[in-house]
């Protein structure tokens, strides 16, 4: 019997440990504050977090970060099979990452060049670097300066998607900007 009831106290004790946040959860989630700030019965402390959250994006990369490249201007542009040339929807995303890398001048980048698995190594390797020497030589023509891009050629060696057919093959036939360093 104090077997049972030991266990139904650590059960409940487990799902209660399970049930509760940590205090500080919701001010980094953006979600929950406003219940816990009617706990403590103050209406005022309750608009004044709920003013601060609206004030605060917390998930914001920061302007001129790696991550703001990524998730505001695009850091990669895809080819067709075979081919090296840019396509207007690349042009869209390197002209966004050439206004990019002229409002934050000290950033130097390094253009990736990516194919799909099929071909030879040495192929790849070549087709790759052609890749990427296209997004350079892009970047360039729109006014990055030669001395802030660098290129290096993976060929198929990187994959961004595993899988032996079209969809997986078109994810990995790209030029990937990556951003060596974000001195001031």
């Amino acid at each position: 019997m104090s077997f049972k009831i030991i266990s139904l106290i650590a059960a409940t004790v487990l799902v209660a440990a399970c049930a509760t946040e940590p205090e500080d959860s919701g001010a980094a989630s953006g979600q929950g504050s406003s219940s816990s700030a009617s706990s403590s019965g103050s209406a005022s402390n309750s608009v004044g977090s709920k003013q601060a959250m609206q004030n605060t994006q917390p998930n914001a990369p920061t302007p001129g970060s790696i991550e703001d490249l990524v998730v505001n201007v695009g850091d990669r542009v895809f080819f067709s099979f075979n081919k090296s040339d840019i396509q207007p929807d690349a042009a869209d995303t390197l002209n966004r990452q050439a206004a990019w890398l002229k409002k934050f001048p000290n950033h130097m980048i390094v253009v990736e060049g990516h194919c799909d698995e099929r071909g030879t190594r040495e192929y790849n390797l070549a087709l790759g670097e052609r890749r990427a020497n296209s997004v350079r030589e892009y970047l360039i023509s729109v006014g990055v300066a030669a001395n802030r891009i660098a290129t290096i050629s993976y060929g198929k060696e990187r994959p961004a998607v595993l899988g032996a057919n079209d969809a997986s093959w078109s994810q990995n036939r790209r030029g990937v900007t990556i951003v060596k360093n974000a001195g001031s």
